[in-house]
């Protein structure tokens, strides 16, 4: 049995707000204060990535398509994504958190964490909520006055990112023993990270309506009858404000998408455009130290229908070359039609082995080569060298802004 953590709490969420739009109106101060949005390729029937404050306040939000932003709001403004921009916002924003401690892991390209154990002789005999403001006043002197951000504290990452939440925009709460019970009363089970109305459904048949019901269930519940896992025992330490989410998300798979700028069927204009998405691929692979052996390219069709084909393979991979020649087998095997949006992933990842001395030179020269351009690359700048197959498709396909972790957002930032 466990009673709620009374230690102090010395985790803090940093959640950057709005990022991409708001990073949008520091640079343009018209575009402040109004409904606009971030795209990653302005086109008639473009979605919304990221949306202003303002921009919410009216219902438009992440997914929203083109037409019904405008339907919604006549003087919505869609950006095109700048990553650029982006990432010397990422940056700053490290270097601002890197500086209270060495403990520090950022979630996503626009939240992050700052551990404090351990770290006495940085807070001075400050509380936390001081360091808390002081560094939303360097991100304002350091970023921009337009930036802002909510910071939560909290015993564990749960409540510490429960409590970056709670008062949007621009808030500072802390969650530990004190008020954590009242926090829950005020809330709803979807109102918590991690609870989906799927998993709120399934609460529910056990009688746990609220975030208090699910507090007060039974430990041998939660892990025997709700979860029939040891999920269960992580809910019920997670809730009461102890930490069991330390730790790195595995790599499932590693791949890129694009929406086909100009619709067709034409070779001659999509394997150019498919290359360099091998490129871009294979890049991110051997930047996550990892090798593939399966390998998955599907389309979408203007038709509507959706099409696939995935291969696994005897040996791994993970030069450029590998990757194209692997995707060319399975894309050559499409059904015809007016490809509007194409794709390319490398699933079953492994460790990259290609440091170990290989018995075969025909092994030896690849890793070499591969080795010698992505070390060009890193010094004069992304594609410097590049396949003359990825030619024309790095003209066409863009940059985009990646989601969910961080490690390619870091590597953007490394070789802008």
């Amino acid at each position: 049995m466990y009673g709620i953590n009374p230690e102090k709490p010395l985790i803090m969420h940093i959640d950057l707000n709005s990022a991409f739009a708001t990073a949008e109106q520091q640079a343009h101060p018209t575009l402040r204060g109004k409904p606009m949005g971030v795209t990653n390729r302005l086109s008639k029937e473009c979605v919304v990535i990221a949306a202003s404050y303002e921009a919410k306040a009216l219902g438009i939000k992440v997914g929203t398509r083109r037409s019904e932003a405008l339907a919604i709001c006549p003087t919505f403004v869609f950006i095109e994504s700048d990553p650029a921009k982006y990432h010397a916002v990422y940056q700053k924003l490290i270097n601002i958190m890197s500086d209270y401690s060495p403990k520090i892991q950022m979630k996503s390209i626009d939240e992050g964490v700052i551990d404090f154990h351990g770290m006495e002789p940085v807070l001075k005999d400050r509380t936390i909520e001081e360091i808390g403001y002081e560094i939303k006043q360097r991100v304002k002197s350091d970023i921009g006055d337009w930036m802002r951000i909510n910071i939560g504290i909290g015993t564990n990452y749960f409540l510490a990112k429960e409590a970056a939440s709670w008062h949007k925009p621009d808030g500072l709460d802390k969650i530990d023993h004190t008020n954590l019970i009242s926090y829950y009363k005020e809330h709803k089970l979807t109102d918590l990270c991690g609870i989906a109305e799927r998993f709120e459904a399934r609460l529910n048949s056990y009688g746990i309506m609220t975030p208090l019901d699910f507090l007060k269930a039974d430990e041998s519940m939660l892990q025997k009858r709700v979860f029939k896992s040891i999920t269960g025992l992580y809910w019920y330490k997670r809730l009461r404000g102890y930490e069991i989410d330390d730790y790195d998300t595995k790599l499932g798979m590693v791949g890129r998408q694009w929406v086909v700028h100009d619709p067709t069927d034409s070779s001659d204009y999509l394997l150019p455009c498919l290359s360099f998405l091998c490129e871009t691929t294979g890049i991110k692979l051997r930047y996550r130290q990892s090798e593939a052996r399966g390998i998955c390219v599907w389309a979408r069709y203007k038709s509507g229908e959706h099409w696939y084909s995935k291969r696994m393979h005897k040996t791994t991979f993970y030069t450029n070359q590998e990757i194209y020649q692997y995707a060319l087998q399975l894309f050559n095997s499409r059904p015809h039609g007016t490809i509007i949006m194409i794709g390319i992933y490398c699933y079953m990842l492994t460790p990259s082995t290609r440091n170990q001395m290989s018995l075969f030179e025909d092994v030896i020269k690849k890793d070499w080569l591969t080795k010698a351009v992505d070390e060009i690359n890193d010094f004069y700048g992304k594609f410097t060298v590049y396949s003359a197959t990825t030619l024309n498709g790095r003209k066409i396909v863009k940059q985009k802004v990646p989601f969910g972790g961080t490690e390619y957002f870091d590597l953007l930032i490394k070789r802008s």
